[in-house]
């Protein structure tokens, strides 16, 4: 039956189960739910596996292929890794919510035609901003609002496109296409809604932030890596999508930069890490798609990684603010270094997983002759290590002392990055292993002598650019607003300012109906109102003599007469 059925229906029945029990079972139904999830995705063979009817349309809810289960494959293991991080801290609505979402990722890999794409795709939304709103406070109910609306937005636009394309084709299969008409541009701008790029990338940074420290970690891994995968089956080799990437890989250096809060410049960075993904997609060779699948892969590992140290502090201070930390080295020894080896990764330093991924899509560029995207690249790796290969370690737990001396992570939170930690150096140190599950067969050698001289070159002099500029890098106690200030700034000042022009003309209006009720009251009165001392009764309340009121009844019976008279019978 599980060659038939989506693997992803098991990691969505562990999730209702996770709702039902309580304790030792809760935790293992956690655990072990990704486990049989990941035995069902290699289960399931190459090609579509069953086929239905659809009003007319063939759906095919399990297409396997490399490409697939690498992906599959690798949120399954994140499911696990995010389970084994959660199940103590986080509550049970959340730890559902979380299977649910991977659920969602793990059904649109494995979904081989664009309806069932899309269900999946909505699932995910749906359970992502449940993740979002189990934060528990009110700001991150006000980001889980504001979280929802935009992927309501890119749901909508997806949708257009994905009826535009069945109307013309009269085939909803996945196919690889390129953005020349508005069914197929509406789709494309559906997906990168969700993989965060620029101009709509601000809703990340605002939601994730805003999530538990558990939440987060989640959060980080499937959104965003989903709709990677959907542009590698969809676009690959559209050429618009190296313009996006390189603007994101720009966009997400930028503003890590900026930022103060340590899970912010890790959201940043994901806009950052997902653009070197789109960008390899856009030049479409099969390196450049195979580079753009293994740093998936590879980041959502590390950024799991990175994301954990950091919720680890958060949950044992409660504060998430750069200039509110500083020297947790001293008492949070193994968080420390499991936040350096994930800076390391996402680096790309050498004999880490991000080395053998990143340098991928670099030598795809190179072998193109894309010379401006290849030095664009090289300058985005150097900006990686200086926002999150350096920045973050260092001012979360290496700056002036806060005086702050939490224990260091939990049990749970501690294996799960040591996990991590160990496939981040596994991938870095035995990348063939890892080259064989890539979509395309591949003749690739990461550890070329010029490779790592030029990478360690690279990187060691954007470590001494950072600690020559470290009194520039010195953060406040503000906030970066991207187009998020049109909804933080610009919608609110047009609300109030509208209320305040509404209550100004509720309040003439209602100056206004208080005169004109007062004006007809007082006529009212002058003509039926009783006889109220000094003053005269109204002309219909006062007493009629008889001669008066039999002339008036004339008069009225003429009128009546002459009217039936004059004005015909039939019109």
């Amino acid at each position: 039956m599980t060659d038939f059925l989506p693997p992803a229906l098991i990691l969505l029945a562990g999730a209702l189960l996770t709702l039902f029990t309580r304790r030792h079972l809760r935790t293992a139904i956690i655990l072990a739910a990704p486990l049989a999830t990941l035995w069902a995705i290699w289960l399931v063979p190459d090609g579509v596996v069953a086929t239905y009817t659809f009003i007319d349309y063939q759906i095919e809810p399990v297409e396997g292929s490399a490409l697939r289960r690498l992906f599959a494959t690798i949120f399954a293991i994140m499911a696990f890794g995010g389970g084994l991080y959660a199940f103590r801290q986080a509550r049970t609505a959340e730890l559902a919510a979380a299977h649910a979402y991977g659920a969602g990722a793990i059904g649109v890999c494995f979904s081989g035609d664009l309806i069932t794409m899309f269900v999946w795709w909505e699932l995910m939304a749906l359970f992502s901003t449940l993740v979002v709103w189990c934060g528990g406070t009110s700001a991150s109910k006000a980001a889980g609002i504001r979280y929802a609306i935009m992927h309501l937005l890119g749901g909508i636009i997806l949708k257009v496109g994905i009826d535009g394309i069945a109307v013309q084709t009269g085939s909803v299969d996945i196919r690889p296409m390129l953005a020349t008409d508005f069914a197929t541009w509406m789709v494309l701008i559906g997906v990168l809604l969700n993989a965060a790029a620029p101009p709509v990338s601000a809703w990340l940074a605002d939601a994730y932030p805003e999530a538990s420290p558990t939440g987060s970690v989640f959060l980080s891994a499937f959104t965003t890596k989903t709709a990677v995968l959907a542009l590698i089956l969809l676009f690959p080799g559209e050429p618009v999508l190296i313009g996006v990437g390189l603007y994101m890989v720009m966009y997400g250096i930028l503003y890590a930069l900026l930022e103060n809060d340590a899970r912010r410049i890790l959201a940043y960075s994901i806009v950052n890490q997902v653009g070197f993904m789109v960008c390899a997609i856009g030049i479409g060779t099969e390196l450049a798609l195979n580079g753009a699948a293994a740093h998936a892969f590879a980041h959502i590992i590390y950024k799991a990684l990175l994301f954990m140290s950091a919720g680890v502090v958060v949950y044992r201070v409660g504060k998430s603010k750069c200039t509110d930390l500083g020297g947790l080295f001293r008492t949070m020894p193994l968080t420390t270094i499991c936040g350096i080896i994930g800076a390391l990764a996402i680096s790309g330093f050498p004999l880490t997983s991000g080395f053998t991924t990143k340098t991928m899509i670099s030598q795809a560029a190179a072998n193109e002759s894309l010379v401006m995207v290849y030095m664009l690249l090289a300058a985005a790796s150097a900006g990686v290590f200086l926002h999150a290969g350096i920045k973050f370690p260092w001012f979360v737990f290496f700056q002036k002392d806060s005086g702050l001396r939490p224990k260091d992570a939990p049990w749970n939170m501690a294996a799960a990055m040591v996990l991590f930690s160990a496939l981040c150096i596994l991938i870095g140190v035995f990348p063939e292993t890892f080259y064989k599950l890539l979509p395309y067969s591949l003749e690739y050698e990461a550890y070329s002598a010029s490779k790592v001289v030029f990478y360690l070159q690279l990187l060691l002099f954007s470590g001494l650019a950072f600690f020559l500029l470290l009194p520039l890098m010195r953060r406040t106690r503000t906030i970066s607003l991207d187009t998020d200030w049109l909804w933080r700034v610009a919608l609110y000042r047009l609300v109030a300012v509208t209320s305040v022009q509404l209550g100004a003309v509720g309040a003439r209006m209602g100056r206004l109906t208080d005169d004109t009720l007062a004006a007809l009251k007082s006529r009212a009165e002058s003509r039926f109102g009783e006889r109220l001392e000094n003053a005269r009764a109204g002309v219909f309340a006062r007493a009629w003599t008889i001669g008066t009121t039999a002339l008036w009844i004339a008069v009225l019976l003429t009128a009546y007469v002459l009217f039936y008279i004059i004005w015909p019978s039939e019109m």
